[in-house]
């Protein structure tokens, strides 16, 4: 959500200098700085959005689950507030904050995925690291898996540092990232029903397998 609310930005930006200048100047709207305070503030909006919804639910449950989770989006609003600190104010200090906040929110993002949403890194599960049911027979599959999302999310650790490069070059490596993020996110939905399916067995909610009509008719032959 968050690359798609700052291409409707952008585009506004765009559309607005052409009705208001004579000339459009596309470059305020991806190098001012207004701009550019504005993509991050937008930005926000998807953090916060998920983080009201968890303190909604810790609500309605009192489930403490609800508040770890609570703490994963504000990481991520502290980071990318770092981050426009920084841009603005571009001393010494702000950049330490950036790394810091960024690295936790990287760190609180990759446990949240690995040991909650997947249900891996179980150091007492009979498949080392992982957990004690898995669907897929190969073992090898989650090892990769695991390694996969780990490179994927790095992969955003790369706002840290602003190159310097040309427009059609920033609109390419903005496209690059907005894919991988979409491999990530398709990749990391599989484990995640994967794992939310089998805790539903365990807690008697459904069962493995549904059986086909024509197996019932056959058992009642």
């Amino acid at each position: 959500q968050v690359p798609m609310l700052r291409h409707m930005e952008s585009s506004a930006c765009y559309f607005v200098t052409r009705i208001i200048l004579t000339k459009s100047n596309y470059e305020i709207c991806k190098a001012g700085k207004i701009s550019l305070e504005m993509s991050y503030v937008i930005s926000f909006a998807p953090y916060y959005w998920r983080a009201m919804q968890c303190v909604r639910r810790w609500f309605n449950e009192m489930n403490t689950d609800h508040l770890a989770n609570l703490g994963k989006y504000v990481s991520a609003m502290a980071a990318g507030a770092a981050r426009l600190m920084y841009y603005s104010n571009p001393t010494t200090l702000w950049m330490v904050m950036v790394i810091i906040t960024s690295l936790v929110a990287m760190v609180y993002q990759l446990y949240w995925d690995f040991v909650k949403d997947w249900g891996f890194l179980n150091p007492d599960s009979k498949n080392p690291w992982l957990r004690d049911q898995l669907l897929l027979k190969n073992k090898g599959i989650y090892y990769g898996s695991i390694a996969l999302n780990l490179v994927l999310r790095v992969v955003c650790f790369r706002t840290l540092v602003r190159f310097h490069q040309g427009m059609f070059e920033y609109d390419l490596i903005e496209f690059l990232f907005a894919s991988l993020e979409v491999i990530r996110r398709g990749h990391w939905n599989y484990y995640r029903l994967e794992n939310e399916h089998l805790n539903n067995v365990g807690k008697f909610r459904a069962v493995v397998a549904v059986p086909l009509p024509s197996s019932e008719d056959a058992d009642s032959d």
